[in-house]
């Protein structure tokens, strides 16, 4: 399973990506918005720190307009992935883009239906919001089991990006199911490093060897 991180902080980008687990990032709006800076800067900076797919959102809703954003979006860096909301001009706008070698991250996934349609229009990825049908009461890890099944049966090439995730088990959940990518808020990437027994047994490990008063360097 691929790591991307779901932010727009650059320094967070940076520390993650300098631990090797990072293979890429997703932004949208909402995060860079929390940034104050201009929004091409910001990509453009982070597809510097990072070599893989770097998700970048249109704003436009209708056809034209998100091939206007995107043609300016997939010239900052060839490792832009552009995003679009699953929608008809979306998935539209998909199938022209990547037919021109562009990535495509297809967003605002929330049916195995819908997931069919992304692959269908040659999405490279699609992003089904797990946490968000948790909230309303519906099972955001069934969607990604039934993606995989279509997707697997079809031998689709487009990628499932588990996306919404709220905690580790929505990750390991995803793993288990094949899922190819799960983009995680940094807090939650970091989380996957935490077990009680792990901060135990080092503890112990420490204490034993204070006493040795011995030193390896």
């Amino acid at each position: 399973m691929k790591f991307f991180v779901d932010t727009a902080d650059t320094d967070e980008i940076r520390s993650l990506a300098s631990s090797g687990l990072l293979d890429g990032v997703t932004t949208n709006p909402s995060l860079v918005a929390k940034t104050g800076k201009r929004f091409t800067d910001i990509i453009a900076e982070i597809c510097r720190v990072v070599p893989g797919p770097v998700s970048a959102e249109v704003a436009a809703t209708d056809y034209d307009g998100m091939l206007r954003e995107a043609f300016v979006l997939r010239e900052i860096a060839k490792n832009v992935a552009v995003k679009v909301p699953l929608t008809p001009d979306g998935l539209r706008a998909c199938k022209k883009l990547t037919s021109e070698g562009t990535m495509v991250n297809v967003t605002l996934c929330f049916s195995a239906a819908q997931a069919l349609l992304a692959a269908k229009a040659g999405a490279t990825f699609i992003s089904p919001f797990v946490g968000r049908l948790d909230d309303i009461g519906q099972s955001g890890m069934a969607l990604i089991a039934e993606v995989m099944q279509i997707y697997n049966a079809y031998h689709f090439k487009t990628e499932v990006l588990v996306a919404s995730v709220r905690g580790p088990l929505h990750v390991i959940e995803a793993a288990k199911m094949g899922a190819h990518v799960a983009t995680l808020p940094p807090a939650v990437l970091r989380s996957l490093f935490n077990h009680p027994l792990t901060d135990k047994g080092l503890a112990a490990f420490l204490a034993d060897w204070s006493k040795t008063g011995q030193t390896i360097a």
